[in-house]
């Protein structure tokens, strides 16, 4: 350890209303408040003996809360994202007040496209770790020149330099385990999706999508289009050992971009996590056949999160989704049948929307009928093929991705469909939805079954009507 510097690991606190941090899919408010692991942080903290990872969103601290530890460390990184980069920054120079012999350094898909401008952004940050960024990080803690490090962009004579590319990690399993660093430094009840069972805890088995989604932040700026994994005993592994850890939990969620995207992998590992006995959940594609289904809900699989994003075939193919809807539907039914619980996620205001196509999605939500949906804003997160055309075509008409609530806002427009159209259509989509007399019934049913879903669905329900009535409101 004397090694190494002294290396806080810090999810920054959070400006009002803004839940999910830097490492959730999606970095606004959500319909209710929900918090997911700092996955990307925990990784390289499991690489680093004697290091510290601080949440500070779902732990409820403020500046003045983490300011103090910055006296404790000589090496800080920060995991920041596009609508949170501006109040991160500020975090960072208040870290670096109180200790300006501090390194403080970013991580993250918002700085590994713009590593330049982002160093520029204050003066109190030392350097930007690019892409994928575990060994990167790594070698930065253990003191090495920043020039002989790959992967990464650092301020030097008031000038940036870049050292060159680190290449991908093929073998993932040469990256340790992060159910430990959660066990130690994380309280998992604090940590809560509303489609997953509480307390849950998620972590990644694999990095990297085969889909080529124009609108997908990871794959295109820190994970990659090719999906690389631990292998089935690593994963096992780690799932017994956290299993025994976490006692509490009841459920556990695999946050890979897309998990069935190898499915006799997804079969083995399925398997594996049948013998412990354990409820999970995973991203999966709209198109994954009946006999893989089978296996997975055969050996503990609950849910599947499946983004749908349209009804509309056009638009699917506009954004390269790779699925047919009859594949979808189908697909659908099977899983239901099967007794697989589904959160489809669906997008407005993709290329190729019109106010017909938003009204053709919302049919298409009702009659597949999944569980529970989220729906979603277009995002033209910068490095993403979707920033790009929207530049390129002059949908780009604001800057800003969230409202200073932390809600998400409209940020594409299109000369038929404006931004405020379509940012008040998530209330629409909602509402119908789910104030169905069947989708009212169902849920209903499933809070009498259980009283600790009929307490949290309460909850839940009181947070959800406040969210639609922001978006009664024209986004700014």
């Amino acid at each position: 350890m004397s090694d190494y510097q002294r290396t806080l690991f810090l999810h920054p606190p959070s400006v009002a209303g803004f839940d999910g941090g830097a490492g959730s899919r999606y970095q606004a408010k959500r319909e209710i408040r929900s918090f997911w692991y700092p996955t990307w942080l925990a990784q390289p903290a499991a690489l680093v003996p004697g290091s510290r990872l601080v949440d500070a969103p779902p732990d409820g601290l403020t500046v003045d809360d983490v300011r103090p530890l910055a006296k404790d460390y000589d090496l800080c990184v920060m995991h920041t994202s596009t609508p949170s980069f501006a109040s991160d920054v500020r975090v960072a120079e208040a870290l670096k007040a109180e200790n300006p012999a501090l390194t403080i350094g970013l991580v993250g898909a918002a700085v590994a496209v713009a590593p330049e401008a982002s160093l520029r952004a204050s003066a109190a940050l030392s350097f930007v770790a690019r892409s994928e960024f575990d060994f990167t990080i790594l070698e930065v803690a253990q003191g090495r020149p920043f020039a002989d490090v790959r992967g990464l962009s650092y301020r030097v004579n008031g000038h940036v330099e870049h050292t060159p590319e680190r290449p991908p990690l093929e073998n993932m399993d040469a990256l340790p385990f992060v159910t430990p660093v959660y066990k130690r430094d994380l309280t998992v009840e604090h940590y809560a999706i509303g489609y997953l069972q509480h307390p849950y805890v998620s972590l990644y088995t694999g990095r990297g999508c085969r889909s080529k989604c124009t609108f997908c932040l990871w794959p295109q700026t820190v994970g990659g289009q090719r999906y690389r994994t631990r292998s089935t005993e690593h994963v096992a592994e780690e799932m017994a050992q956290a299993a025994r850890m976490f006692p509490q939990v009841r459920e556990f969620f695999f946050d890979d971009d897309t998990f069935t995207d190898d499915l006799p992998r997804a079969e083995a590992i399925a398997k594996r996590l049948g013998r412990l006995g354990i409820a999970w959940s995973v991203n999966a594609k709209a198109n994954v056949p009946y006999a893989t289904l089978k296996v997975l809900k055969d050996n503990g699989l609950r849910l599947l999160l499946v983004g749908y994003e349209s009804g509309n075939q056009a638009i699917l193919n506009n954004v390269k989704k790779g699925v047919r809807l009859d594949v979808a539907r189908r697909f659908t039914r099977d899983a239901k049948s099967l007794g697989i619980a589904i959160h489809g996620t669906f997008i407005l205001g993709l290329p190729g929307e019109t106010r017909e196509t938003i009204a053709e999605t919302i049919r298409f939500a009702t009659e597949i009928d999944p569980d529970t949906i989220q729906v979603s804003l277009a995002a033209p997160y910068p490095g993403t093929a979707l920033y790009e055309e929207a530049q390129r075509n002059g949908w780009l008409e604001s800057d800003e991705l969230v409202d200073g609530a932390g809600v998400q806002v409209s940020a594409i427009g299109y000369p038929h469909l404006s931004r405020t159209e379509i940012f008040r259509s998530v209330d629409q989509f909602y509402r119908r939805f789910y104030f169905r007399p069947r989708k009212m019934l169902s849920l209903g049913a499933e809070m009498l079954r259980d009283r600790r879903v009929l307490k949290r669905r309460l909850s839940e329900g009181r947070e959800f009507l406040k969210f639609l009535r922001a978006h009664r409101t024209p986004s700014p």
